[in-house]
């Protein structure tokens, strides 16, 4: 069951109170926009038969203007031999093929009638076709935006954050663990103690003194007792 049952329904339709009281805009928008598409094509189609009924009747208009040509022709003949009755006759031949051509120019002017009829509806069936579209592009907009603003938001307050953070923690734990391992293995040193501190400072002296013996050699100069 369509939601439209007719070409002036839709014309007449208001898009906004529809998809006000629909219980899903978004599918309510693609009922309305196939609707209207679909009845679009059925009114340009009537729109083409109707030409078409126009021009087949024209070349009868033409069929017939030939054949009153032909009664009148066959008309003065009969006069022309005498036989008025034969004339009579034609001359009412022809006026038949007139009386349908002149039907048919009224038919045609009944058309014509309704296509422009079919004209006025197409622009507004378009117009109402570029609402609807504009519409669904609104609605599509406005849910894709909803959408990323629900992932921004799982993104920034949703378990896989906690859970990230969670291993933040834990690796951070770890280096801190690591870093108090390194601490700790210079604990327990022992300080030195005086007599050590003597000894280094003998030794120093032991050192110093060889060196600079070292140093008196190297120049060629007497070592000092």
């Amino acid at each position: 069951m369509g939601i439209f049952s007719r070409t002036r329904d839709i014309i007449a339709a208001n898009v906004t109170d529809l998809l006000d009281r629909a219980e899903d805009p978004a599918k309510m928008i693609r009922m309305i926009i196939i609707e209207m598409e679909e009845t679009l094509v059925e009114v340009r189609a009537s729109a083409a038969r109707t030409i078409a009924d126009q021009k087949e009747m024209r070349r009868h208009i033409v069929k017939l203007g030939s054949l009153q040509d032909g009664w009148t022709e066959k008309a003065e003949l009969a006069l022309s031999k005498g036989r008025e009755d034969l004339a009579k006759a034609a001359l009412v031949e022809k006026q038949k093929a007139r009386d349908m051509a002149e039907q048919m120019e009224a038919e045609i002017k009944l058309l014509d009638d309704a296509l422009h009829a079919s004209e006025t509806d197409i622009a507004k069936l378009q117009a109402k076709l570029r609402e609807a579209r504009a519409r669904q592009n609104a609605i599509v907009t406005r849910m894709e935006s909803a959408h990323n603003r629900l992932k921004l938001r799982e993104a920034y307050a949703g378990p896989k954050i906690d859970e990230a953070f969670s291993r933040f923690e834990l690796l951070e734990r770890r280096a801190d663990l690591a870093e108090g391992r390194a601490d700790a293995a210079g604990f327990g040193a022992a300080p030195k103690s005086l007599e050590e501190e003597i000894s280094e400072l003998r030794s120093n002296d032991k050192v110093e003194a060889e060196l600079a013996a070292l140093k008196a050699k190297a120049a060629g100069q007497p070592q000092e007792g």
